[in-house]
């Protein structure tokens, strides 16, 4: 597609300006330029808001203030201090990376953006704002708010999902970026899609409505395009808190499944609501339960917990055990070791309402 030569000098004139006569977003990593904490800060904001990301970004910096620290923890403490963020493999590649970095590279973050994208869970994004930010590479970074700024200005209508439209925003992104300064330009575009051009924009404070297509053609609820529609897959857990002599049976989830290194309690997984009392049959012909060794104590409601594809409904069930019989694949801890222990959402929101 053919796009406007006076836009294409005028875009990052006016982007800078407004950059540096409006922009007053602050974060604590803005300016940073330790790879590390540059790396930290945007593998916990992949698929994360900035306000639920920064207090995680905080207590990651206080507990692992270098690579070695954050290589040299226990997994379950990382997990634990991740718990609550969600996309845990996140979580996974962020420990890989950190062991990998520490031990292989005496603890040098790479410093060549093709090193950088090669680390374990970095992409094209994540990579470009590394180099750019900490080294001053001329890399341009390229996310969703990146494709909505770009695609309302310069009137793209192809798919952002695409592989034609990726290419298209990327080769537009890198003719735009200003080469002698990527990382002031990076993180003023990065602000401007979160500040301005939102999802609901504040078109009037824009310094680019005057060019932009999108604003001057009516079209800023239709940019951008997406071509694929997420499918959301519904499942029930139906778990099982099992206990004797206060200790309560636990295992960690090692599945290629959601929520893979978390831990969990023994459930029945079941395609909609069904009666407890079904529950409780299955779970004995399946050994999680042996039949009249065990009370009810408690049936809580239905819980919900809403990902990415995935919908996860569920209950509790509290079952005290008449004499101890531990599950298959299961162990024993006691609440305060539990507590120490990184869960799924779902979990932690019973206990917030239902402390044992």
């Amino acid at each position: 597609m053919e796009i406007r030569n006076e836009l294409l000098s005028k875009f990052p004139v006016l982007l800078l300006q407004w950059n540096r006569k409006s922009n007053t977003r602050k974060m604590p990593w803005k300016g940073e330029k330790d790879p590390y904490k540059i790396w930290l800060s945007e593998i916990i904001l992949q698929q994360t808001r900035v306000d639920q990301g920064l207090k995680y970004y905080e207590k990651f910096v206080f507990h692992f203030p270098t690579i070695y620290k954050l290589a040299a923890a226990r997994t379950d403490k990382v997990y634990k201090l991740w718990e609550g963020l969600g996309y845990y493999s996140r979580c996974s590649n962020l420990i890989e990376t950190a062991r990998f970095i520490s031990k292989k590279l005496d603890g040098k973050f790479p410093n060549k953006f093709e090193n950088i994208l090669a680390l374990k869970g970095v992409g094209h994004y994540t990579a470009s704002a590394i180099a750019s930010f900490a080294y001053n590479l001329p890399y341009a970074v390229v996310d969703g708010n990146v494709f909505r700024i770009l695609s309302r200005v310069f009137g793209i209508k192809i798919p952002t999902d695409s592989t034609k439209g990726k290419k298209l925003f990327i080769r537009l992104a890198f003719d735009l970026l200003d080469k002698k300064h990527p990382g002031v330009y990076n993180q003023a575009l990065m602000d401007f899609g979160a500040v301005i051009c939102k999802p609901y924009p504040l078109c009037n404070s824009c310094p680019l409505k005057n060019y932009c297509f999108a604003f001057n053609n009516d079209q800023v609820d239709k940019l951008p395009v997406k071509e694929k529609k997420i499918s959301i897959k519904t499942r029930w857990f139906n778990y099982l808190l099992i206990g004797h002599n206060g200790k309560i049976y636990i295992r960690k989830r090692m599945t290629n499944d959601i929520w893979k290194n978390l831990n969990e309690f023994p459930y029945i997984e079941t395609e909609k609501d069904v009666p407890v009392k079904k529950i409780l049959s299955k779970a004995e012909n399946t050994e999680l339960l042996s039949k009249k060794s065990y009370s009810i104590q408690s049936v809580s409601s239905i819980y919900s917990q809403q990902l990415s594809h995935q919908k996860i409904l569920g209950r509790f069930i509290r079952i005290e055990l008449k004499k101890e019989i531990v599950p298959a694949g299961y162990k024993p801890v006691t609440i305060k070791q539990m507590f120490r222990l990184a869960f799924p959402r779902i979990i932690t929101s019973y206990f917030e309402k239902n402390p044992l």
